[in-house]
């Protein structure tokens, strides 16, 4: 559309042709000569609905390299749908602290022996692969041998078991982390929920032994709203009796349908506009941060592009802002998310 003239004859037509196809659009808005006067320029053509205008100028060049890093991005988007039917290998990491019942667990939820059951600690010292088939669905369950604290590691062969715990959370996609409700949720079972979202692994929690002692639930939700990012999910089980155990499964299918999702561009900027009218942009050294335009060009995990005027006018309670109010639209409750914030290139 003409940036000078505007709104002209036929553009509202166009658009709303455009729209009615449901094919992926842009509204780039040319001849934007002074980008200091963008904001202003742009102002009239949200009514075309058609979501945030991209200024520029074919005349100087102005807002080209914008304009082609958003192509790019909605071009990999259209790559990842159409890809998306193609579903990589359901992967599941058992993870936890010695004698959080793990193994039993494990036992309980394959219902047969497939490893050593003991209740020393760390008698599981070998991660073993074990596929099985749920209503016609291939899972891959990692079973590793318990998490210590490094200064506890007596042993070289324990060593090699937490590292290779530690490796199983980089080749799975959800991890089911064991929390010993007897024990209580402690600082270290929060550095294993960290660990599987440096990884990009989702997760959530199984307190075990909900048989012999019961955790204050909201005091557990509370905990893991303050001190996680990730914000996991949980449930409260027991390997002895089976309480809880019918849920897991459908559990972790719901992080992995987390861990593959895909929003749509409209629904994504449609979120941008909200967050931005709850919280403003900070102003940072004078400058305003702008953010003009989001998209996921990628799953598994969900990748979240946002562009922007400046990417180091991102401060980091703004980011943290961005990453909670995603997760509460979105439902991302134990599922990692990697956001990035793209500034403008001159081209």
């Amino acid at each position: 559309v003409d940036g000078e003239t505007g709104i002209g004859p036929g553009d509202e037509d166009l658009a709303q042709i455009v729209r009615r196809s449901g094919r992926p659009s842009m509204l780039v808005v040319n001849k934007v000569d002074e980008f200091n006067m963008a904001d202003t320029a742009l102002s009239g053509f949200h009514s075309l609905g058609m979501g945030e205008p991209v200024a520029v100028s074919a005349l100087h060049g102005s807002g080209s390299g914008d304009l082609l890093d958003m192509v790019v991005s909605r071009l990999e988007e259209q790559f990842v749908l159409a890809e998306a039917g193609a579903r990589e290998e359901l992967r599941v990491a058992l993870v936890g602290r010695p004698n959080s019942g793990k193994s039993s667990m494990f036992n309980r939820l394959l219902g047969e022996e497939r490893v050593i059951v003991s209740p020393e600690a760390g008698t599981t010292r070998d991660s073993i692969d074990t596929l099985v088939e749920v209503e016609g669905e291939t899972i891959r369950f990692i079973d590793t041998a318990g998490l210590r604290r490094p200064g506890k590691l007596r042993e070289d062969v324990e060593y090699y078991s937490r590292v290779r715990a530690l490796e199983a959370l980089h080749k799975a996609n959800v991890a089911l982390i064991l929390v010993d409700a007897t024990v209580g949720l402690t600082d270290y079972d929060l550095t294993i929920i960290d660990e599987a979202m440096k990884r990009k692994c989702a997760a959530a929690l199984l307190i075990n032994k909900w048989d012999l002692e019961q955790l204050d639930l909201d005091d557990l939700r509370w905990r893991l709203a303050r001190k996680t990012t990730l914000k996991p999910p949980f449930l409260a089980t027991s390997a002895e009796t089976g309480r809880g155990v019918k849920d897991i499964l459908p559990l972790i299918r719901h992080l992995y349908d987390l861990y593959i999702s895909h929003i749509s561009t409209r629904e994504l900027n449609q979120f941008l506009q909200e967050i931005k009218s709850r919280h403003s942009p900070p102003l940072v050294r004078g400058r305003q941060l702008k953010m003009y335009y989001i998209s996921q060009p990628g799953t598994a995990p969900p990748r979240i592009v946002v562009q922007v005027n400046n990417k180091g006018l991102v401060t980091r309670p703004y980011a943290t802002y961005l990453e909670n109010e995603l997760r509460e639209q979105f439902g991302y409750h134990g599922c990692p998310l990697v956001i990035q914030f793209k500034g403008k290139k001159s081209r």
